[in-house]
């Protein structure tokens, strides 16, 4: 059985480890240790997969913003998301992601974005940022740039460019 449940600084390590095993590097894995020291950080949205006493997977989910004519708007940022190899492909991913677009709405939080697989994040209510306004730095194709509204409407009257903390950069 696997309980999807809040980060605790006591999985710290264990996060690093399921990052740099399911990334094959350790990039993500830092991406998590800066942000976590960031005004970004929303502890509630960083949760872990527990399979007995072992993290064996997580998900990050940031303050992120969009730089709009009339200033900036805070949306969320999924990423990354991790599971270690050999529970891969057992619905623990989905787990995370639907336990995470649970907690940010609980949240009162308007939309997540993410850069992801086009045919995975749809079944979650993802749809292309760009038809929604959104723009990113980030030479992605539309089918890859993502975004949902966690109520209906969201994200109406709110175009820009997406705004990440430099952390991403180095990612």
């Amino acid at each position: 059985m696997v309980i999807v449940r809040a980060e605790t600084a006591k999985d710290y390590d264990s996060v690093f480890r399921v990052n740099e095993l399911a990334f094959g590097r350790d990039n993500e894995a830092r991406l998590v240790e800066v942000v976590r020291k960031t005004e970004f950080f929303i502890p509630g949205l960083s949760l872990v997969a527990v399979k007995g006493v072992e993290v064996i997977g997580h998900i990050l989910i940031s303050m992120i913003h969009v730089d709009t004519k009339e200033g900036k708007t805070p949306v969320l940022g999924l990423a990354p998301i991790a599971v270690l190899p050999e529970f891969q492909r057992q619905g623990i991913g989905s787990e995370l992601i639907r336990k995470g677009i649970k907690e940010s709405r609980r949240l009162k939080h308007q939309a997540i974005v993410l850069i992801g697989h086009p045919e995975y994040y749809p079944r979650f209510g993802f749809e292309p940022a760009r038809a929604k306004g959104l723009e990113t730095a980030y030479p992605v194709p539309d089918e890859v740039f993502l975004a949902l509204e966690l109520y209906p409407g969201a994200l109406d009257g709110i175009s820009g460019m997406i705004i990440h903390p430099p952390a991403f950069n180095d990612v």
